[in-house]
């Protein structure tokens, strides 16, 4: 018997029986293509499913999803991928004192399983496996605290699952070693390694060589480095951190890939009506200032989001550059933009928007993923489209809104709770809407990381991994909150007690480190589906 739990504003959570019954259900809901649903994630014994609360009311939806009956098998098997590894993780002594046993053994034990891929999620190229046959007993808890970096190629275990981390990024598996093996890669045919039904093998693998069994990879992705156009700009100082953004990659999870986008939407659409584009078009997102842009042939920019100085400087001099309003650059002339004193991300659009090529329909650059754009370095020429290619005129206008907050300040968000808020103690979900939660150092576009007092959990079991949606707010055994972003992964194993609801999503995006937030739980009638 199903079961639906609310996980947001247009988020439910289907829950099935067990991962046999939910491996079963997906392809019947795919059949269904229920009207207003937008994506499927499937977990262990869940399937997250997104929808369009304009198009489909919750209650209605709901009843057409416990409605649908799995299918009678899974899906056949696929091919047969062997991974080498070297053992040598960082919790490979950590997982044998958890089991028991010796190092050795758990190396045995790993590489002595057949492994399938029950389901993909997390980021591109991630693939939850489970033994086949007999459980190898390796089944260990998830780390009591996330790391905020895992290398990619990293192998992994978390309850009964195994995995590999494509790419380097923020998890809580426990680690047994590290592959070479290319799990992503979009030059392939295929651009996951494993996919649902496959079947893997590892092999323990000397030092000096790790090679994969499988389809051969390549380097992946454009990169802005060797660009060169007419019209561009050139990065002469990328501050902390200068991405290209737009408004993302929705309808990818089947992928195993997540939105992304730019971290406040409504900064991108600002910006660019000031330089006369339209709302979607790619932009530059500069996190804490300090950028210096020089123009490559005329062009016009704008700035929106957070607040900084930033002036035009040229052979005619130097002039102010106003927040939403339009600016003339000359060939040669500099855009220079100071520390972020407000807000934590400065939206540069540039009219006619930027040229590089898309990458899966968008030309954001997705953090925990890998995709997109490459992080912009001093040196890196951005090509644009020139300003003929702007189908408006340029119409300054100012934000909507309040101040941002700064460093030391306090601002609210509304959330709704979360699908697993059962999970805390009701002491700590008193405590999650009523203390003050500081935004750490380690916080980034995947999630911003809390420091305050540890939330007790209810429950002490380990969670299956199932999908997440932005805005969700995770609690960890440590019982330190982590807020998700725009680059959040698509699934997790830890529960999500509450979700801030999506018209207070941009602000989250703007919490600089050293700001302080409040949870206050939003009337769920507000903007209920009749």
């Amino acid at each position: 018997m199903t079961r639906v739990r609310v996980a947001g504003e247009a988020a439910l959570l289907l829950e099935a029986a067990d991962l046999d019954e939910a491996v079963r259900l997906l392809p019947r809901l795919r059949e269904a293509a229920i009207a207003g649903v937008t994506e499927l994630v499937p977990g262990a014994r869940t399937i997250l499913v997104r929808f369009d609360p304009r198009v489909v009311a919750e209650r209605d939806l709901a009843a057409r999803l416990t409605a649908v009956e799995p299918v009678a098998h899974p899906p056949a098997g696929g091919a047969l991928v062997t991974i080498p590894v070297r053992y040598d993780g960082q919790d490979l002594d950590d997982v044998a004192a958890l089991l028991g046993v010796t190092t050795d053994a758990v190396v045995a034990r790993h590489v002595g399983a057949t492994w399938r891929v029950a389901f993909t999620g997390f980021a591109p190229g991630f693939a939850y496996l489970v033994a086949d046959g007999a459980a190898p007993g390796l089944e260990v808890p998830r780390r009591a605290s996330p790391r905020p970096r895992i290398p990619a190629g990293s192998v992994g275990l978390a309850g009964a699952f195994s995995g590999v981390y494509p790419r380097e990024g923020p998890g809580g598996w426990q680690l047994l070693g590290r592959t070479d093996a290319r799990m992503w890669d979009l030059e392939r045919d295929e651009p996951a390694l494993l996919a649902p039904g496959a079947t893997v093998r590892f092999a323990r693998a000397p030092r000096e060589r790790l090679a994969v069994s499988g389809p051969s990879s390549r380097a992946t992705g454009p990169s802005a480095r060797h660009a060169a156009s007419t019209h561009a700009l050139e990065v002469v100082r990328p501050g902390v951190r200068l991405l290209a953004q737009d408004l993302g990659r929705p309808g990818l999870a089947a992928l195993g890939v997540g939105r992304s986008g730019v971290a406040d939407r409504a900064a991108l659409r600002t910006a660019n009506r000031a330089v006369g584009n339209l709302a979607h078009v790619a932009a530059l997102e500069a996190a804490g200032g300090g950028v210096v842009l020089r123009a490559r042939g005329a062009s016009v920019v704008a700035i929106a989001g957070g607040r900084c100085d930033a002036t035009v400087v040229g052979r005619a001099g130097t002039g102010v550059v106003a927040h939403g309003e339009p600016a003339a650059l000359d060939d040669g002339d500099e855009l220079r933009l100071g520390t972020i004193r407000t807000g934590a991300r400065v939206v540069v659009a540039v009219r006619g928007g930027i040229a590089l090529e898309p990458v899966l329909g968008s030309l954001s650059t997705d953090t925990l993923a890998g995709l997109g754009p490459a992080p912009l370095a001093a040196g890196d020429v951005v090509p644009l489209h020139g300003p003929a290619a702007a189908p408006h005129a340029v119409d300054p206008v100012p934000e909507q809104r309040g101040e941002l907050p700064a460093a030391g300040d306090e601002v609210e968000l509304r959330i709704v709770l979360g699908p697993r808020a059962d999970w805390l103690a009701p002491a700590a979900i008193a405590m999650l809407t009523t203390h003050p939660w500081e935004v750490t150092t380690t916080s980034d576009r995947v999630g911003l990381r809390l420091a305050g007092p540890a939330l007790e959990r209810g429950r002490v079991d380990e969670l299956p991994s199932e999908g997440v949606v932005a805005g969700a707010i995770q609690v960890p055994p440590d019982g330190r909150p982590v807020l998700f972003l725009v680059d959040h992964p698509l699934t997790g194993g830890y529960p999500v007690a509450a979700v801030v609801v999506d018209a207070d999503l941009d602000l989250a995006g703007q919490v600089p480190p050293g700001a302080r937030i409040r949870l206050r739980v939003h009337d769920p009638s507000i903007g209920a589906p009749a």
